[in-house]
Parts: structure tokens; C-alpha cells; sequence
């Protein structure tokens, strides 16, 4: 199938990145939100985004007005219906993933392919809801999405070959890689990555090391770009929580078990850089520990 018009669903930090990519790749793109401040937020974050892209050189001014051009407000899923591709990117939650497809239902067009950015949850359930699980995917982007090069596809138990190939085409057009996963409890990035930053909270929680030190030692000793509790902000404390707790749901094994400090963090409403606290205290110049 030839994708023309993409719709997003949930125009937040991933929503608002996934349009970016699709219309600066020359989809038609319909960005929605439940509320006219959100939409409105996630408009300026792309317009400040492009416009990083062209100051570092990556695309040209004409680039970003064709892009700009190309991304249009959706008010309502009424207008996100007739979109030959439509991704949900709302909270990370089952409960309210379903309601979005099913609100959405009655408006589609009959050669939608309907999608998930999920990070964690089961794309055969997803499906089970809609009428069209053959033509249902998980389409998993990395954040920040403008600068990830990884897609992870998901397919659910039900999605046909046809689908998969045109998602598979649909990542080629943007310039990224795609990965195939199977559909099981947070796939393969998160299923791996989300455990190690779990561990990093219980080596924290168990006094082994402060927030710096655990920082400093997998930057340096591990040669990673970005150390795990600093990644954890960045990703956002809630979103993590609720990874590891599809995995131990999902798996039942105790080595999935949420640290009990990251549930505190999220029960205070530290959750990361989204609200200026976290592991790290944003609220000043410079991220100062917060244990």
C-alpha cells in the first residue's frame, strides 16, 4: 500500500518527534490532541526543532517550510480517520489506547493501517479491540525521534505480510532502520534497556552508590553516552515505572520487580526532567542530584 497522509495521534514529546519525521520525509501529516494548548505545544516544539536542524546544517530553510506545509491541526480523530497510516502516541497506558481506537473506529477509512507507539504493551491486544487486527502494528520510535535512527516493528499475532512490508517501506522512506520484534512484553530495546536502569535505582536504593557515582561510572567505565538515573529523567520516571511493570506482569518473574524508590519518585511526582525533579533537581542552572 502507497502511505500519503499520516495521522498521529497525542502530539507530546514522541508525537510531536513523529510527526517532524514524516512530514520532513514528505507525508501529509494531521497532528492531534485533546487539548488546543497540547496541539499547540507540540506545533512550537516541531518549528523549534526544525529550526535547530537547519542552524546545524542538516536540512536547508526550504526543507523546514515544505515540512511546516505539510503538518496540519487535527481538532478531532474525525479528521485523523481518512489517513492512510495513523499512529497512536498517547500515554503509555492500555486502558486508554483502547478507548483511543475505539473512538477512532467508526471514522476510518477502509485501507487504514492503524499502529502503536508503544514502548511496552502487547500489540495482539491492541488489535483484539479494532476491526482490523490484520491491519494493526506496533511502530515503536526512540526519543528524541528526530535524532534516533532505530524503529521497532511489532507485529501482533493477526497482522498480515502486507502490512508489515508497507511499515517496513514506510521506515526505509524516513531515513530510518527498522528492527522486527516479537510480541512479547517490551519488545527487545525496552525489555533490555528498562531492567539496567531498574538496577541502577536498587544499586541507589541499596546505598552501593549516589546518583553522580552510578552516573559517572557507566559513562566512563561502560562507555555509555548518557548515565542510567540521567537517562531515567530523561525518559521519565512514570513511563519506566510502567515498563517494569508490564514486564513483571507480563513475565512473572521477580527479577522485573519495580524498585520500590522508583515507585516513590513517582508517587512524589518527581518523574524526570518533565517536571523539573527526578533523580536529578533541574530546577536551577546546572542538574543537581536529588539523593
Amino acid at each position: 500500500m502507497d502511505i500519503r497522509s499520516v495521522g498521529v495521534i497525542g502530539a507530546g514529546q514522541m508525537g510531536s518527534g513523529i510527526a517532524h519525521v514524516f512530514a520532513l520525509a514528505g507525508f501529509e501529516v494531521w497532528l492531534n490532541d485533546l487539548s488546543e494548548e497540547a496541539l499547540e505545544r507540540g506545533f512550537a516544539t516541531i518549528e523549534k526543532n526544525l529550526g535547530r536542524q537547519v542552524a546545524r546544517g542538516l536540512i536547508t530553510a526550504d526543507d523546514r517550510d515544505a515540512a511546516l506545509a505539510r503538518l496540519h491541526r487535527a481538532p478531532d480523530l474525525a479528521t485523523i480517520g481518512p489517513c492512510d497510516l495513523v499512529i497512536e502516541s498517547a500515554t503509555e497506558r492500555e486502558d486508554i489506547k483502547h478507548k483511543i481506537f475505539e473512538d477512532l473506529a467508526p471514522h476510518l477509512a477502509d485501507q487504514t493501517i492503524l499502529t502503536s507507539n508503544t514502548s511496552s504493551i502487547s500489540i495482539t491486544r491492541l488489535a483484539s479491540g479494532t476491526d482490523r487486527p490484520e491491519r494493526f502494528m506496533g511502530l515503536h520510535f526512540m526519543n528524541p525521534v528526530p535524532v534516533m535512527q532505530l524503529v521497532e516493528l511489532i507485529r501482533g499475532i493477526a497482522t498480515d505480510q502486507a502490512t508489515y512490508e508497507t511499515m517496513v517501506a514506510v521506515v526505509e522512506r524516513l531515513g530510518k532502520t527498522c528492527s522486527s520484534a516479537e510480541d512479547f512484553p517490551a519488545f527487545i530495546v525496552n525489555r533490555i534497556l528498562i531492567p539496567m536502569i531498574n538496577e541502577a535505582v536498587y544499586t541507589l536504593y541499596e546505598g552501593v552508590g549516589s546518583v553522580r557515582s552510578i552516573d559517572t561510572s557507566m559513562r566512563l567505565g561502560a562507555n555509555h553516552p548518557m548515565g542510567p538515573l540521567e537517562l531515567a529523567d530523561f525518559i521519565g520516571l512514570d513511563t519506566c515505572l510502567a515498563i517494569m511493570n508490564v514486564l513483571h506482569e507480563g513475565l512473572a518473574d521477580t527479577k522485573y520487580r519495580p524498585c520500590p524508590l522508583l515507585v516513590k519518585y513517582v508517587e512524589a511526582g518527581w518523574l524526570g526532567r518533565k517536571t523539573k525533579r527526578g533523580f536529578y533537581d533541574y530546577r536551577g542552572e546546572e542538574p543537581v542530584p536529588t539523593r
